[in-house]
């Protein structure tokens, strides 16, 4: 899994807004965790996309959010340049910062009168969750890739409330676990929970890169998805030490730590003891 992300220099954004703090306590729980084995063949099948001009468009929008979120600049365009910006963000931002910067960029992106009209308007009903998932592989399969909607059982009966994404193009480029989860799959179910009213589980399968969203189910607390259990891929590019890294349980949230991270708080410990 991701590692620990080292202090952000983007004062610019820092400045601006309040970031929180992860708490300065004893973990109560430390796991160490190895790279996932079978990612070595994800480079041989890579997905290629011929982007249309409203793809561009929508692209290049959520691109220059993000920019504008975190105060950095970068001249690349396209998926690949959202790809890159979204990388900088893992690399030097923590998890719980990582989260909120994905909340404020998405913020950004879409205008508040908008979502609250379409909450407005669509409370929370079998309709509602239809047409959400609907929407989403019409509207969002230039951001993740082909998908399409599938049934599930919701209360007893059927509904076409899952939208089943074949291949995630965001997994597919990046490579890493962790930013599947922390830049996109957590702050995601937040997003559109609170700005839609809308509950959404957002199940990864990081074996074959697919993943489901079950709109109105809500998704399980971080201790208990089995996603947030899953070490990161040997090819990704955040991991720099491979079996160096450890995630940390907290109350309400998860931390990561690199093994070095741990050494110099056990020094530190002993020579207290001492």
């Amino acid at each position: 899994m991701l590692g620990l992300q080292s202090k952000s220099p983007f004062s610019t954004w820092s400045s601006r807004r309040r970031v929180h703090k992860p708490p300065h306590s004893f973990p109560t729980l430390a796991v160490l965790t190895n790279p996932m084995d079978n990612a070595e063949r994800v480079t041989s099948s890579k997905s290629i996309y011929k982007d249309n001009w409203f793809e561009r468009v929508a692209i290049n929008h959520l691109n220059q959010s993000l920019q504008a979120t975190t105060g950095l600049r970068k001249s690349r365009s396209g998926y690949e340049g959202l790809v890159e910006a979204a990388t900088l963000v893992s690399q030097n931002f923590n998890l719980i910062q990582q989260r909120e910067l994905v909340d404020h960029t998405l913020e950004k992106a879409f205008p508040r009168p908008v979502l609250s009209l379409i909450r407005t308007l669509l409370p929370q009903s079998k309709f509602a969750r239809e047409y959400f998932a609907a929407f989403t592989t019409i509207f969002f399969a230039w951001l993740v890739g082909p998908c399409e909607v599938s049934e599930s059982e919701f209360k007893g009966k059927r509904e076409k409330n899952v939208v089943r994404i074949k291949k995630c193009r965001f997994l597919e480029e990046s490579n890493c676990v962790g930013m599947c989860i922390n830049l996109c799959k957590m702050p995601s179910q937040k997003f559109i929970k609170d700005s839609l009213g809308m509950p959404v589980n957002m199940i990864p399968n990081f074996d074959d890169m697919s993943c489901e969203m079950i709109f109105g189910q809500d998704p399980p607390a971080p201790t208990d998805d089995p996603a947030l259990n899953q070490p990161c891929y040997k090819l990704c590019k955040n991991l720099k030490h491979p079996y160096a890294f450890i995630f940390i349980f907290y109350k309400n949230s998860l931390q990561y730590f690199t093994a070095w991270h741990i050494k110099k708080l056990l020094t530190s410990s002993f020579h207290l003891a001492r």
